[in-house]
């Protein structure tokens, strides 16, 4: 660390010249992606832009952010039972100020980037460097942070940081990230068609025969404008519907994401009489494909198995465009599998700043945790 230095911003504004170039090879940390952030985060959310340096000189990049659970409309309504409700009770009473290093809104490691070699150990003082900083900035502002977390890392990265100090944080795994590697020899969505075993062949042609009404296209920045109202309802019905939650995106996070991203943003729209009943959105991130946000009217899903056809459509854009891999993330990790991608472990490290709280980490977070049993599938011959 004595080399190294840093400094948070909380605006992009003030971000260094060079922080672009030190972000190079990931979008979720450049300034176009920051700005999204800033101008369309959710309400609950506070971001903040970490630069680290060696001597003056910005060799790292880093997200913060801030979420307040008390501004939460709700944690997630798919699962209503006993456990659900103390654990609800639990981070309104005695988690409710959540300090993210990373991405909360994204899976994958996206949290930092350097431009130079830095040793894990380095790392591992930088995180907990900057965690501290910003819980003693809110501090400052009589907000006590009960919960820090660092979000998503590949098992490599999570040994590596287990050598040093955050061999004293605790350990979790949740739903692994779903993550589909492309094989070169796929040039066209025939040769993915024609890889799947008899059983995985017939769920594609009986999913794509039950859609046959559906119209998809690709939405521009005016037509995401347009439809802005319809498209935030069919995303807050599958964003409430969800198992868990800790935000809930602006009414014009996709707009402003179009807005900033431009082609690296991929919002479709999929219409039935000409009415929006759903859509999915991607991020091109070098040669990987990110999926993102996607919505859809439950009636219409259900009847035109709608989920299953954007599913095979992400897949059919990311083959066709030679990207090597395909960001699905966590949820609905069965038929994610059913489609070819496959479960990657990510660990994330937490603490509570109250140190009796603490203690009880290992006892506690897997009692919060919701159930999740599933059966992996393997479509290929």
């Amino acid at each position: 660390m004595d080399t190294h230095s840093f400094e948070i911003f909380s605006s992009t504004a003030q971000l260094p010249e060079t922080w672009d170039k030190v972000a190079h090879n990931n979008v979720f940390l450049q300034t176009h992606y920051l700005k999204v952030l800033e101008d369309s985060a959710p309400t609950n959310m506070q971001c903040f832009y970490i630069g680290i340096f060696e001597k003056s000189e910005l060799i790292g990049v880093a997200l913060a952010q801030y979420l307040n659970l008390n501004k939460l409309e709700s944690f997630g309504e798919r699962d209503q039972c006993l456990k659900t409700s103390i654990r609800n009770f639990i981070f309104k009473n005695f988690a409710s100020h959540v300090l993210f290093l990373g991405n909360n809104m994204i899976t994958g490691q996206n949290g930092y980037e350097f431009t130079k070699a830095i040793g894990f150990k380095d790392i591992a003082d930088l995180l907990l460097e900057c965690a501290n900083a910003i819980t003693n900035y809110f501090k400052d502002q009589k907000i006590a942070i009960h919960i820090v977390s660092f979000k998503d890392f590949y098992q490599h990265c999570a040994e590596e940081l287990k050598k040093h100090q955050f061999s004293k944080i605790y350990e979790f795994n949740t739903q692994p990230n779903m993550i589909f590697e492309l094989p070169k020899k796929w040039q066209t969505n025939e040769d993915y068609i024609a890889a799947f075993s008899k059983k995985y062949r017939d769920q594609y042609k009986r999913s794509h025969k039950k859609s046959a009404e559906i119209v998809t296209k690709e939405l521009s920045l005016e037509e995401i404008t347009r439809q802005e109202e319809r498209i935030y309802e069919l995303y807050h019905h599958v964003a409430k519907n969800a198992p868990f939650n800790t935000f809930f995106l602006a009414k014009n996070h996709f707009s402003t994401f179009k807005k900033q991203c431009g082609e690296r943003f991929k919002l479709v729209g999929y219409f039935l009489e000409e009415k929006l009943v759903g859509f999915h959105t991607l991020l091109l991130n070098g040669n990987v494909l990110e999926t993102y946000f996607l919505g859809y009217d439950d009636q219409v899903q259900k009847e035109k198995m709608l989920y299953l056809n954007m599913l095979y459509n992400m897949t059919e854009f990311g083959i066709e465009n030679r990207f090597e891999k395909i960001i699905f993330g966590r949820t609905a990790l069965e038929i994610k599998s059913s489609i070819g991608a496959e479960p990657i472990v990510m660990s994330g490290f937490i603490y509570h700043t109250n140190k009796w709280v603490n203690k009880l980490m290992p006892k506690i977070f897997p009692q919060l945790e919701p159930d999740l049993v599933w059966q992996q599938r393997h479509p290929f011959k």
